[in-house]
């Protein structure tokens, strides 16, 4: 089958893609082990996100997020993401899309409620209108997140969209659990470090190309 625009824009160069690979940077797993793979308590598991999203636009991969998936029961680590929105040039990978990704590759189910065990996706803010999607219909029964409100949007300049008022109502009618205001103050330094750089890059697809502030 024939994809090929019929009237590519000349200044972009058409190539066809017949698979798409996504790998995490070899630090990510670097920063879990040393860390722990099994963190019982909620501010450990929260802890690793921040440094997570903390290293990661330094890095370069991405904006200042970052995800982990666990078992809220025993701290297990099943997966982590950050955000690789640069890395991969694909605007979907955002951290959560990416840390949930990994858990259902790992433990085989793209329901995660189906894994026998509860799991939890953590964050270190609430998610955007798009994850905000792909936590509901990602079977997870618990969402921990440092915290919510437009400090994200005033501290890093990324546009989170129209998240309607009642997220957490619409979370828990459909068996997700909902825990804001874990490390709340640690995710917003790691924001402002991100909004203090000279080469801040705020991907967001409306605002046309990717701009320098």
């Amino acid at each position: 089958m024939d994809l090929s625009p019929t009237d590519p824009s000349p200044a972009v160069a058409v190539r066809p893609v017949a698979a798409l690979g996504v790998s995490l940077p070899a630090w990510v797993d670097d920063e879990v082990h040393t860390a722990g793979t099994v963190l019982p308590d909620v501010e450990q598991r929260m802890d690793l996100v921040h440094r997570l999203a903390a290293r990661n636009h330094r890095e370069g991969c991405g904006g200042p997020f970052a995800a982990v998936v666990a078992n809220p029961d025993t701290g297990q680590i099943h997966a982590a993401g950050v955000n690789l929105v640069l890395a991969t040039g694909l605007s979907a990978m955002h951290a959560e899309v990416v840390a949930l990704s990994f858990a259902q590759a790992r433990l085989g189910r793209w329901d995660l409620s189906a894994v026998g065990s509860p799991v939890e996706l953590v964050v270190n803010w609430r998610p955007c209108v798009m994850c905000y999607g792909a936590v509901m219909w990602s079977g997870v029964q618990f969402l921990t997140i440092a915290g919510e409100g437009d400090e994200v949007e005033q501290l890093t300049g990324f546009d989170e969209g129209p998240m309607r008022d009642d997220w957490q109502e619409q979370f828990a009618r459909r068996g997700i659990t909902v825990r804001t205001d874990v490390l709340r103050e640690q995710a917003l330094t790691v924001f402002a470090d991100y909004g203090s750089r000279d080469d801040v890059v705020v991907y967001n697809a409306r605002r046309g190309a990717p701009t320098t502030t």
